[in-house]
C-alpha cells in the first residue's frame, strides 16, 4: 500500500470509537509497520505528565529499554524540546542518537499537537539507510493530525 492507500486506513482506525485510545494507536502501528517495508519499529511516546520526559506508548518492533526519555535527549528527546519533524539518514552519525538496536539505520520522528502543544509524538526506525523522503514525513503529520483528534 502507498501512503494515499493508508489514509483511508488512517482515518478509519482513528475514529472508531469502540476501540480505547491504546488500541487505536497500537492498530495504527501495526498497519505501517505492516505495509510499508522501511517501518522496522513503530511507536508513539507522550510526556510523562508534568515532567520534562516521555514515555513509551503502543507500539510494534523489537522491545526497547527506552521506556522513559529526557527531554532533550536522543532524537524523541530534542524533538519535545524543538516542536520540529527530525528526519535521520544515518544514525550513526548523529551525536545525540540513544541506540535501540545494531540494525537500526534511520530514523524519523513527528510530534504530535494538541491544541498547539507538543503533547507527544511518533517515532520509526528503519534497517534501510536513508529511506525517509518528504512523502513520509508529509504522510506521518497527516497521521499525527488524526492521532491528535483521538486524543484531544
Amino acid at each position: 500500500m502507498n501512503f494515499e492507500q493508508l489514509k483511508p486506513e488512517i482515518t478509519q482506525i482513528t475514529s472508531n470509537d469502540n476501540k480505547t485510545v491504546n488500541e487505536r494507536l497500537l492498530a495504527i502501528c501495526q498497519l505501517l509497520e505492516k505495509h510499508i517495508d522501511y517501518y522496522n519499529w513503530v511507536g508513539f511516546y507522550f510526556r510523562n505528565g508534568d515532567k520534562e520526559e516521555l514515555k513509551l506508548g503502543p507500539y510494534v518492533g523489537a522491545p526497547t529499554d527506552h521506556t522513559i526519555i529526557p527531554f532533550g535527549k536522543g532524537i524523541c528527546g530534542q524533538v519535545a524540546v524543538s516542536n520540529q519533524n527530525f528526519v535521520v539518514p544515518d544514525v550513526s552519525a548523529q551525536d545525540n542518537y540513544i541506540a535501540c538496536s545494531i540494525t537500526v539505520k534511520a530514523e524519523i520522528v513527528i510530534p504530535i499537537f494538541v491544541n498547539g502543544e507538543n503533547i507527544g509524538q511518533i517515532d520509526i526506525d528503519s534497517n534501510t539507510p536513508d529511506p525517509f523522503t518528504e512523502a513520509d514525513e508529509r504522510f506521518l503529520e497527516f497521521v499525527t493530525e488524526k492521532v491528535s483528534e483521538v486524543l484531544s
